[in-house]
């Protein structure tokens, strides 16, 4: 039987469209500060978004096995995903339809059936309630055959498995449009997950949008990456596509053309990855780091087998880049030839100026290691540990450097929302992608 992996390998067979999209026309309404911390706001959001758009509950490789399961936490909401005897992965409201009592408690899990730890009501793994203790003693009729437990339309796809909670929602590579096939370019089946961090913070999920539908803010936010990374909007590709989405294309392995010298920060920080493709870091100075990016492309190109990469599918540019998506309403992932961050908010149960931030780096170990010296994160991961669950509160725990140069930002961005010196904002056209995430927010809004 044709697997799902199989599949998308095959939908890859050729590249990706690369092609700029055109503008579609933006408006200029107001992007006021009451829609961060508004409480019938952020309770219209969830009517609205947050129940009808495809959400990631976790990763495939959380559940190999028939009975094996995992929960996801959206607002007031908890789904159990499970797969069942059949391979197939299935979702549930995590509630028992006796007395409301969660099925299942903890992140993830292994049974036979989903009991209720409360009344011992027990579902097979296709929801459906099996065993109810003294069966007989309902006046009104055994509740097996009548009550199951309720269904969460779910999907697995790129590694990950998807819910929504809109029954009649379409198909989630209908919902992705053509950035399904891009991503399909990419082993995301083959990737494993070594970092997995969350943090609640005190701002509101769109402010993590906002700041991933832009690259304005990096050379101040992010100065680092003037290193090795081009951020000038002239240099990059921005585009908008119908379904709400965003795509980004930022040049990588070199300094950003506005940078007057700093050879030597360059040559340090790609020096681990120039050595892996065997390129001598020295043979760039003098003024050559703008070479970089062609010589890592072409090494990647020529030695990918011999180290243990099928770069077949991948445009050059895909061995250096930075490609950036921002999928509506939550979701931003940034894909490298070796790996890729995966970033989302998640709105708080019961404050719109709170959020859970998570982070997930994927890493592509090379065919027949089990550890291997990550160029993306620039770090040792091991394929054989599991990425413990990092939680915790803005200061208490990490999510890397740079992601937490972002969460700084937020943190103090969600009290100047509240200064009666702020109306609304004032965006410049490399900022459109924040334009159009409002506007296709305010039509999810109104429908």
């Amino acid at each position: 039987m044709t697997t799902q992996a199989e599949l998308a390998r095959a939908r890859a067979t050729s590249l990706a469209d690369i092609s700029p999209l055109a503008d579609p026309p933006l408006g200029n309404a107001p992007i006021t500060p009451d829609r961060y911390f508004s409480k019938e706001w952020a309770d219209r959001e969830w009517d609205r978004i947050w129940t009808r758009t495809w959400q990631i509950a976790g990763t495939q490789a959380q559940i190999p096995n028939a009975g094996d399961w995992l929960t996801a936490d959206f607002g007031p909401e908890t789904i159990v995903c499970v797969r069942g005897d059949d391979g197939q992965v299935r979702a549930f409201y995590n509630v028992c339809q006796h007395r409301a009592m969660p099925v299942v408690t903890g992140e993830q899990g292994h049974s036979k059936r989903l009991v209720c730890p409360y009344h011992g009501w027990s579902y097979d793994l296709t929801g459906k309630l099996k065993v109810v203790p003294d069966e007989a003693d309902f006046v009104q009729g055994s509740p097996c055959g009548k009550l199951n437990l309720v269904e969460v339309k779910c999907e697995t796809w790129a590694g990950f498995v998807w819910i929504n909670m809109d029954k009649d929602a379409a198909p989630l590579r209908q919902f992705m449009g053509p950035i399904a096939d891009q991503i399909d370019t990419y082993p995301m089946d083959a990737m494993v997950r070594t970092h997995w961090v969350t943090i609640e913070g005190n701002f509101n999920w769109k402010l993590v949008q906002d700041n991933f539908n832009e690259s304005y803010h990096v050379p101040f936010v992010h100065p680092q990456t003037k290193f090795v990374m081009e951020y000038g909007y002239n240099h990059c590709q921005f585009d908008l596509y119908p379904e709400g989405h965003a795509r980004m294309f930022m040049p990588g392995a070199g300094p950003t053309k506005q940078l007057r010298g700093g050879e030597a920060e360059t040559l340090e920080m790609l020096r681990e990855e120039l050595e892996f493709w065997d390129l001598d870091p020295e043979q760039f100075r003098g003024g050559k780091t703008g070479e970089i990016r062609k010589a890592l492309q072409q090494a990647k190109r020529a030695k990918g087998a011999e180290k243990g990469f099928d770069f077949s599918t991948y445009h050059d540019d895909q061995l250096t880049d930075h490609w950036h998506y921002t999928i509506f309403p939550n979701l931003s992932f940034s894909l490298k030839p070796d790996g890729n961050i995966w970033l989302r908010a998640r709105p708080h149960e019961t404050e719109p100026e709170k959020c859970y931030f998570d982070m997930w780096y994927m890493t592509l170990f090379p065919a027949g290691t089990t550890r291997y010296y990550s160029q993306s994160m620039s770090e040792w991961v091991d394929v054989s540990v599991p990425a413990p669950h990092v939680q915790g509160k803005w200061g208490e725990v990490s999510a890397g450097p740079g992601i937490d140069q972002d969460v700084s930002v937020w943190e103090a961005q969600q009290r100047g929302l509240h200064s009666r010196g702020y109306k609304r904002d004032y965006l410049a056209w490399q900022e459109r992608r924040v334009r159009y995430f409002h506007e296709n927010l305010e039509k999810w809004m109104a429908d």
